[in-house]
């Protein structure tokens, strides 16, 4: 996918938040089925690549299952040189996966500036393009879209491919494959999807060898004015020589082409690993500067060739032109439909026949000529012997050897000892290991005993050691970013259960075992305890209590207490009067307000001094005070009031005892 990003006016997702995590900045690419941005991870704090389905491939709602099913496959893949996937999710009516930002630039800028490309330079390109296949085929994933746009080429060199997985799910929602050619990929696709549709991980191989063929040439090898042109092109035209453009191309490139893009699938490496090695083989061919190596032709050609007599078909190329103008085109409609032809028909082009001619008539020759001819084919023969002989020692036994045996050791260990057979190692994978120590060749490619040349490259696959991941915080996280947080290290949840908590909000993981940062193998299982939010408490009613009682019982239970004091002329002192809530359900923490009664208000005590008796006693009881008599030392009997307590004008409780004193 390409497109010209220097405006993004009008971008409805430019500056959107996607699921409450992802921030969406600039549009990097449009395609005809999805859009990529770039976008901050907004949890991690990290630029990753967004891509977003255009609106309406999310409405099926097959296809959205699909997109899932293949985006969970996708991300099951890790390998250095595929693209990783972070992340899937729908945000309302947006679908998009998260995924590794790569920055650089993609293989059709390489050659769109660069082609045509030496050999080496084309084989090195396309060699981590098969590591990533082999790997997704090793895990039965068909890429189905292997083309320049898909191959991304980060700043420091590392070349990851991308999209693995989407084709298949573009494909799933019932377009047929005539539909899928119109897509924009038609120049990569296996002739097999037009005929029948289907799709293994030899349809990759052919479009590997295409790509190949456009790094070695700088153009495509079929061509036509329509997408369908271009399709029939690939059912019945084989891919010419790369040499027919580029002259200098070694015949054994010219052959690993032609192999990997036969149009009999049967004919082609079974999968991308089978393909790497032949790269690998001629790759080794073009470092010792071989201009032929006629043993490599051979095996790489010879299955071609037998099929060909078998079905006795011609490719054109042989006859100096261009096959594709010869290819029969079918005519243009609003709706173009592929016709599927039987396999012998595809095999061979329209109108082509095979053409016998009658064997010319023999003539007696003289005796004396039969015999002079016949030594002269002996010495021949035996020339042809001792040449063939001296041939075939030099191109296979005296150039080949075998691979020695590097499994189990580190390494350095596996240099020094392929040093000691005269060749070199490359690292050129890690993968984890049950049985493998850390550290240890676990594979190597050719395999041990394999014939290899001499001086040549053993590519190492090295043990990570056993698979293992570290359990990551979960705390405050909802459930289905736990979900997805463990998901992403190959971890599964386990039992979820919920209960209350005080601090840890609804939906929130409370705590999860096994705890933080515990080591575990893929597919071992986490348990999730989810908060249902605070545990609501309910309130019980205190009112006519001592305010301590009270006090003492809302605290137990968890409430906050406050108090306010005021008088009343009914409730004792020190009872409550009132309390705010007096029922239903609070959580704890949550207050709760009492209000205590002082008991009666004060009043002033009246002035009595000097009053008779009788009127002291009668003004001090209607004033709500009681009254105590007590007579002076110095008594005469005058029934006068001489003195009081509380003393006039004090303020008092009412009831209480008022003392006086008379003569």
């Amino acid at each position: 996918m390409t497109e010209d990003v220097g405006t993004q006016v009008g971008d409805r997702l430019v500056g959107r938040v996607l699921d409450g995590r992802y921030r969406v900045g600039s549009r990097v690419a449009k395609g005809g089925m999805a859009t990529v941005y770039e976008a901050l991870d907004m949890r991690l704090d990290r630029i990753i690549a967004l891509k977003v389905m255009h609106l309406g491939m999310g409405d099926d709602a097959e296809f959205g299952r699909r997109f899932v099913a293949e985006a969970r496959a996708a991300a099951k893949l890790s390998h250095p040189n595929v693209v990783a996937v972070f992340d899937q999710g729908t945000d309302h009516d947006t679908l998009f996966l998260a995924m590794e930002y790569v920055p650089g630039r993609t293989l059709r800028d390489v050659i769109r500036q660069q082609s045509p490309l030496p050999p080496a330079r084309a084989l090195d390109l396309l060699a981590p393009v098969l590591s990533a296949l082999s790997a997704a085929h090793d895990a039965g994933i068909v890429h189905r879209d292997i083309k320049p746009e898909n191959v991304l080429i980060s700043n420091d060199g590392t070349v990851k491919v991308a999209d693995f997985g989407l084709a298949r799910a573009v494909t799933t929602t019932g377009n047929t494959a005539t539909q899928g050619l119109l897509m924009g990929t038609v120049s990569y696709l296996a002739p097999e999807l037009v005929t029948d549709g289907r799709a293994d991980a030899r349809s990759d191989v052919y479009s590997s060898g295409i790509l190949l063929y456009e790094l070695l040439t700088g153009s495509k090898p079929h061509t036509g004015d329509t997408p369908i042109q271009v399709a029939y092109a690939h059912v019945h035209a084989d891919v010419p020589p790369p040499s027919q453009l580029v002259p200098g191309i070694p015949p054994y490139v010219d052959a690993l082409v032609q192999r990997a893009t036969a149009r009999d699938r049967d004919l082609r490496p079974a999968d991308a690993r089978v393909f790497s090695r032949q790269v690998h083989r001629v790759r080794s061919a073009i470092e010792e500067g071989l201009p032929d190596d006629p043993e490599l032709t051979g095996d790489l050609t010879v299955p071609i060739q037998q099929m060909r007599q078998d079905n006795g078909y011609d490719d054109g190329y042989s006859r100096g032109s261009a096959y594709v103008e010869h290819v029969e085109q079918p005519p243009r409609n609003d709706t173009i439909v592929v016709p599927y032809e039987p396999a012998q028909s595809l095999l061979r082009p329209a109108g082509a026949t095979r053409q016998h001619q009658p064997a010319e008539p023999l003539t007696r020759q003289p005796q004396q000529q039969r015999r002079g001819r016949g030594f002269i084919a002996l010495i021949g023969v035996l020339a042809l012997a001792i040449g063939v002989g001296t041939a075939a020692w030099f191109y296979g036994v005296h150039r080949y050897t075998s691979t020695p045996d590097l499994l189990r050791i580190t390494a350095a260990d596996a240099k020094t000892k392929a040093g000691e057979s005269g060749l070199t190692t490359v690292l050129a994978n890690q993968d984890y290991s049950e049985d493998v120590a850390k550290g240890e060749v676990m594979a190597t490619n050719p395999e041990p005993g394999a014939r290899i040349r001499k001086e040549g490259e053993v590519e190492l696959t090295v043990s990570k050691g056993p698979e293992r991941y570290r359990v990551p915080q979960l705390k405050g996280l909802d459930e289905d970013a736990a979900r997805r947080a463990l998901e992403s290290i190959k971890l599964n949840v386990g039992q979820v259960s919920q209960a209350y908590s005080e601090t840890v909000p609804t939906g929130r993981v409370i705590i999860f075992s096994p705890k933080f940062d515990s080591v575990m193998k893929p597919g071992e299982s986490v348990n999730l305890a989810i908060s249902k939010g605070k545990k609501p408490i309910a309130v019980p009613n205190m009112t006519g209590k001592p305010v301590r009682e009270a006090t003492r019982t809302l605290k137990k239970a968890g409430f906050t207490v406050t108090r306010t004091d005021q008088t009343n002329e009914t409730i004792p002192q020190g009872q409550v009067i009132s309390q705010t809530p007096s029922n239903g359900t609070l959580f704890a923490k949550d207050k709760v307000t009492l209000v205590v009664s002082k008991g009666p208000a004060l009043r002033k005590v009246p002035n009595v001094r000097s009053k008779k008796l009788v009127d002291a006693q009668k003004i001090l009881t209607e004033a709500g005070f009681l009254v105590k008599v007590e007579k002076a030392p110095f008594n005469l009997g005058l029934n006068l009031v001489a003195g009081q307590s509380p003393a006039a004008n004090q303020m008092a409780k009412p009831g209480t005892t008022v003392t006086v004193t008379v003569l």
